[in-house]
C-alpha cells in the first residue's frame, strides 16, 4: 500500500484536493451556514488564483518538496524516528501528529510576529469564510512554510508515508473547516473532539483580535485545548460576528493584484503574545 501511494502521489493528491473541495462547494450551497453578501463571482477568483500561483512556485523552488526531504533523511539515518525501532505503522501515525503540532506552533508564531504576520494576514483578509479561503495563502507565506515543513521532516525523521498522508489530511481538513456549511449543533459538539469543526474555526477568523489569536489547529483540536488557545465560540455568535481584517474591507482588496501585494501595505495592528488565554463559551 506504501509503494502504491508513494508511486501515485501526484494523482492522490489532486484527487484528493478536487474532490473535497468539490464536495464542499456543493455542501455549502445545500446546507450555508451564514448568508454572504459578496458574491462567489467576486471573491473566488482571486481565491482559486492564487493557489495556482502556490503551487507553481513550490514546484519551481522545491521540485522534491518535502516528501524529498523525507526520503532523503531516510537514506542518511537523519532525524528521531531514524534512531529509534517502531513498528512502521506507529512511526507514520507518530511522524503525523508531531507534523500537525508543528503546523500548530508554526500558525501561532505567524500571528505573533509582525513581519510574518504581514505574509499570513492575506489568508484572514478574505471578507466571507467559505470553501476557498482555506486555499487562500500568500506565495511567500507558502514558500516559507514549506521550507519550515522540510526542516521538521528531516529533524523528526518522518518517513515519506507519513509526509504524503499528512499533506493529503492537511489540505483535506483545511477545505473542510474553512467550509461555510451547517452541521447539527450535537455533532459538531462531538466531531470537535477529534476534528477541527467549521464552526471551531471560522472563530479564527474573526475581526476581533482576541479571536483571531484563537483555535489555531488545522487538523485536530487537541493542541489548542492542550496548550490553552482553544475559544468555543464567537462573542457575537457566527451570524453576527465579523470575518476579516479592518484594514481590508472592501472589494477591491479581493483582487488578486490587491491580495499579493498586502503584505508590503502599512498597518496598525500589534504584535500579539503567544501566550493562552482563558476558554469562553460552551463546547
Amino acid at each position: 500500500m506504501s509503494e502504491f501511494i508513494l508511486a501515485n502521489e501526484p494523482a492522490i493528491r489532486i484527487l484528493g484536493f478536487v474532490s473535497v473541495l468539490c464536495v464542499m462547494a456543493v455542501w455549502e450551497i445545500l446546507a450555508t451556514r451564514r448568508p454572504q453578501t459578496i458574491k462567489r463571482s467576486v471573491r473566488w477568483p482571486g481565491n482559486l488564483a492564487i493557489v495556482v500561483l502556490d503551487t507553481l512556485a513550490v514546484r519551481l523552488l522545491f521540485p522534491l518538496a518535502a516528501v524529498g526531504a523525507a526520503l532523503f533523511a531516510s537514506e542518511h539515518g537523519w532525524g528521531l524516528l531514524n534512531l529509534v525501532s517502531m513498528p512502521g505503522w506507529v512511526t507514520v501515525v507518530l511522524a503525523i501528529l508531531l507534523l500537525d503540532l508543528a503546523i500548530y506552533f508554526q500558525h501561532r508564531i505567524f500571528h505573533a510576529v509582525p513581519w510574518l504576520w504581514r505574509l499570513h494576514r492575506m489568508h484572514h483578509a478574505d471578507l466571507e469564510f467559505d470553501v476557498t479561503t482555506g486555499l487562500r495563502f500568500h506565495p511567500f507565506e507558502i514558500l516559507l512554510s514549506m521550507a519550515i515543513k522540510m526542516a521538521v521532516v528531516v529533524i523528526i525523521g518522518a518517513p515519506a508515508l507519513a509526509v504524503v498522508v499528512f499533506e493529503v489530511l492537511l489540505n483535506a481538513t483545511s477545505l473542510f473547516n474553512h467550509g461555510n456549511v451547517r452541521l447539527p449543533q450535537r455533532v459538531d459538539r462531538w466531531l470537535r473532539l477529534l476534528l477541527v469543526t467549521p464552526d471551531m474555526h471560522r472563530v479564527h477568523h474573526s475581526a476581533i483580535q482576541r479571536e483571531t489569536d484563537s483555535n489555531f489547529g488545522f487538523s485536530v483540536p487537541w493542541w489548542d485545548r492542550l496548550f490553552r488557545t482553544y475559544r468555543a465560540q464567537p462573542e457575537k455568535g457566527h451570524l453576527g460576528m465579523t470575518i476579516g481584517i479592518e484594514d481590508f474591507r472592501t472589494e477591491h482588496d479581493l483582487r488578486l493584484d490587491q491580495m499579493l501585494i498586502q503584505p508590503f501595505r502599512h498597518t496598525e495592528r500589534p504584535p500579539k503574545p503567544i501566550g493562552p488565554h482563558h476558554d469562553t463559551g460552551a463546547v
